[in-house]
């Protein structure tokens, strides 16, 4: 017991900071009435009318009428995706009014491990987001069809779990938990066993007694849908749904729709994020964003509010802590504007000031980063133009070859087969039909592999696009239509020390350097953000339709979304999780 609070709450002590003349958005009751919120230290004393909590020196805020909301959740979000490291993301999300996560901080233990993922939880503990750890359920992601730098097993895992900001196991793969994996099944009852432990769901894709079998295993999210039959199948199964609008998927419209089209209950619905880039979290922001498209397809004021607080608190067992304006709960407090004009104005988490009517009150230096975050590109052997050639059967003049095409607006691929020409026993490319080159190369030192394919969708002409950032394995994706480009883009970002680069003609034309893990920056959102728009500028120059081609790029390592994938081991036929030749026939 905070006896402190009790004080405050009981009158007998004054509040450090009473914000008063607001409209209380109750996100328990469903009701929006006038009032004001009490607050000592971190914590929230008394909520309503709370003018006998203002003594001499408490620092009274005046709402002028505005709107009092709780500081939002993130209940599914990889901040890695933002390319910011995690104390410039703190500003960046606290500044539109987000003063709690809940993240896996995966990308980084891909490179890094569990140590780089503590390490990266340390620098965050001096801001003021309150960062709760989904411990990562397995890396590498898709065993044995990618190499990684990190590794979790069980007895790390478990070791994990243990930690005090740990709130359960992240990304339980629907496929593996039906296969049983022997070691996902450990970790599973590790994280049962303990208390306040939950296990957050990736099921795109599962439908009948494959969802029953998950929800059976204990697993009480999921993040992955995208269509009306996706929502019952999640909400009738008791399975809380996170519906998705960030920047590499936005699918929250269709699925809003469908509940409130269909009058569902949505205390088990909240809205995430999970892939949110650098230039949208600067131009349209984070989860104040999320809410101006809920409230304009239809959602009431207090539903959509509780859609990023207290729904996303229950999914992980944490309401009696955060996401609503209540005694004992954590003083996060937002000042907003009103439904048809929706904005945050003002910000306090954990008691503490963050923005005032828009302008950022805090600024956290850059730290000392620890070793196991840095200098992590480690190549074993050199790569020349030579290393990308895809060789064709001997004698062969032509081949028919199989193409993986994005999809324009989700990184998903299909399957197209092509005629392609060989030149001095070499498959070529061919942009007249929208084929690049495609390749990942192993950068954690394990193996010097490179897996080797062909691209379409990103209709790029006249150089290559290279970056350390591919899902779920972070070695260097290439793609481009010049094996002289794709060596010069692969080595760039060597020498970078990971990063993201475009290469034209024989020149670097764009570039960003990610020193931490080849994952991240410490610049400040808005100069991070102002070189990803070079990078999008300069590749949109060269013919994607892609808006952020980069984001989309990284998302074709990911051995885990269908249909096909490039990873350091090969050509991936992600449904049947096995590594195929893009080489189908010789064409006589």
């Amino acid at each position: 017991m905070n006896k402190e609070v009790l004080a405050v709450a009981k009158g007998t002590k004054p509040a450090d900071l009473v914000i008063k003349n607001g409209k209380i958005v109750n996100v328990y009751s469903g009701e929006i009435y006038e009032g004001g919120v009490a607050v000592c230290g971190d914590t929230i004393a008394a909520v309503g009318d709370v003018e006998y909590c203002i003594g001499e020196n408490t620092t009274v805020v005046d709402a002028q009428g505005k709107y009092l909301t709780p500081g939002f959740l993130d209940g599914h979000i990889h901040p890695e995706s933002s390319s910011l490291a995690i104390r410039p993301f703190a500003e960046a999300v606290l500044s539109h009014g987000t003063t709690g996560i809940m993240t896996d901080l995966h990308e980084v233990g891909v490179v890094s491990g569990l140590e780089g993922i503590e390490a990266v939880l340390k620098e965050a503990e001096g801001t003021d987001l309150k960062i709760y750890f989904i411990v990562p359920s397995h890396v590498p992601f898709s065993p044995n069809l990618e190499t990684s730098g990190g590794r979790f097993d069980p007895a790390i895992i478990r070791k994990a779990l243990k930690r005090p900001d740990a709130v359960g196991l992240s990304e339980c793969v629907g496929p593996y938990i039906t296969a049983e994996f022997p070691d996902l099944m450990e970790s599973f009852d590790d994280a049962l066993s303990m208390p306040g432990k939950t296990l957050q769901g990736h099921l795109p894709d599962m439908y009948g007694g494959a969802m029953s079998a998950c929800v059976a295993a204990g697993v009480s999210t999921d993040h992955e849908s995208f269509c009306e039959k996706d929502v019952f199948e999640r909400l009738r199964n008791g399975c809380h749904l996170m519906m998705r609008e960030g920047s590499a998927a936005r699918n929250m419209t269709t699925l809003l729709k469908t509940v409130l089209d269909n009058h569902l209950d949505t205390s088990m619905v909240s809205i995430v994020t999970d892939d949110l880039h650098t230039v949208d979290l600067a131009e349209r922001g984070h989860l104040d964003d999320a809410l101006r498209t809920a409230l304009a397809n239809g959602a009431d004021f207090v539903t959509a509010i509780q859609m990023v607080t207290v729904n996303c608190a229950r999914a992980f067992q944490l309401e009696r802590e955060i996401g609503g304006l209540a005694p004992g709960r954590r003083a996060d407090i937002n000042i907003t504007t009103g439904p048809e004009d929706f904005k945050v104005l003002s910000t306090f988490a954990g008691g503490r000031q963050i923005t005032d009517n828009g302008k950022l009150l805090v600024h956290y230096e850059t730290p000392v980063h620890e070793p196991c975050i840095l200098n992590t590109m480690h190549l074993l052997n050199p790569i020349t133009p030579e290393s990308f050639h895809i060789k064709a059967p001997a004698g062969a003049k032509k081949v028919k070859a199989l193409v993986m095409d994005t999809l324009p607006y989700i990184p998903f691929t299909n399957r197209r087969d092509v005629e392609l020409p060989v030149v001095d026993g070499v498959v070529r490319c061919d942009t007249d039909q929208d084929v690049l080159y495609i390749a990942q190369v192993e950068r954690h030192g394990k193996n010097g592999n490179i897996g080797k394919g062909f691209m379409g969708g990103f209709h790029i002409k006249g150089g290559a696009m290279a970056s350390s950032v591919g899902h779920d394995n972070h070695n260097i994706i290439v793609m481009g239509d010049s094996f002289e480009d794709m060596a010069l883009a692969v080595n760039r970002c060597v020498e970078l020390g990971g990063g993201q680069v475009i290469v034209r003609e024989g020149k670097v034309a764009a570039e960003v350097a990610y020193p931490i893990c080849g994952l991240l920056s410490d610049l400040p959102l808005s100069e991070l953000a102002e070189k990803k728009r070079e990078l999008n500028r300069v590749a949109h120059e060269m013919g994607t339709p892609i808006a952020i081609p980069f984001m989309f790029l990284s998302f074709i390592c990911l051995a885990a979304i269908p249909a096909y994938a490039i990873t350091d081991c090969g050509f991936i036929d992600v449904p049947t999780q096995s590594v195929i030749d893009p080489i189908l026939e010789v064409v006589e």
